[in-house]
């Protein structure tokens, strides 16, 4: 498993750049996300000569030359420097805490529920499952049959890569919950896990997070990271062997 200190640098440099999004790297990190993730700009990443004045300003700046309106600054620990106080004094709101949480892979087993299968996403009538649990959980847009198809690309491309995967599980046959992971420099980065609220509670989470430790130990990767959610995916990763490294906090800013 690696260092404390590579844990916390990994989780600190993670950014997800979504298919069709825009990235720029000054000062901090930004992405335009795309209107099917309702659009928005996410900062991350701070590593700044700038003061947090600057650093905000200049954030605020690209998110108006994007012609976008909400700006999500995602802090935690690493930012240099921390914008969180000067975030408060201009009116952002607090969204979302998430713990950073790792392990060894493979560790001890995950326990499944009897009657919950988990599979790795290959076909495109598996993306069409993604999506229809995606769509209602995040809040985000259908993809159309074009968008779909390109969503199997680029998940068959990782795959055959070997660098990126991702989950379902079916109760009863019926898709549930997603989840995906992205495989860099040892680590296995867990994300995007998505349940439908009718089948939560009964395993699904742990199901999708047991296949996925699979995949990374059969790829090599000797620690999984992942950041859980305070109110939902964090006490189930504590009791499944995870440790805690800190937390990651979210504030949203309307420029």
């Amino acid at each position: 498993m690696h260092s404390e200190s590579e844990i916390l640098r990994a989780s600190a440099t993670w950014v997800w750049l979504p298919r069709d999004s825009e990235s720029e790297r000054e000062h901090l990190q930004l992405v335009r996300y795309p209107a099917r993730f309702g659009g928005g700009v996410r900062a991350s990443v701070i590593d700044s000569s700038l003061d947090a004045a600057g650093v905000v300003d200049h954030a605020i700046g690209r998110t108006r030359g994007w012609g976008e309106r909400k700006l999500v600054f995602w802090v935690g620990a690493a930012d240099s420097p921390h914008v969180e106080d000067e975030l408060r004094r201009r009116g952002a709101v607090h969204d979302d805490t998430v713990t950073v949480f790792a392990r060894a892979i493979p560790g001890d087993p995950i326990p499944v529920a009897e009657g919950i299968m988990a599979e790795t996403v290959r076909t495109l009538d598996q993306v069409r499952d993604v999506d229809a649990i995606s769509v209602p959980v995040w809040a985000q847009q259908p993809l159309d049959e074009d968008g779909l198809a390109a969503q199997l690309d680029e998940v068959t491309a990782d795959a055959e890569s070997g660098t990126g995967f991702r989950a379902l599980a079916r109760v009863d046959g019926h898709a549930v919950s997603t989840a995906g992971c992205t495989l860099a420099d040892g680590f296995l980065r867990l994300w995007g896990a998505a349940t439908l609220p009718a089948f939560r509670g009964r395993g699904a989470y742990r199901a999708v997070l047991a296949e996925r430790l699979r995949i990374g130990g059969e790829h090599g990767a000797t620690t999984a990271l992942v950041k859980g959610r305070v109110e939902t995916s964090a006490p189930i990763l504590a009791r499944c062997g995870f440790a805690a490294y800190g937390e990651d906090r979210s504030y949203v800013l309307e420029v």
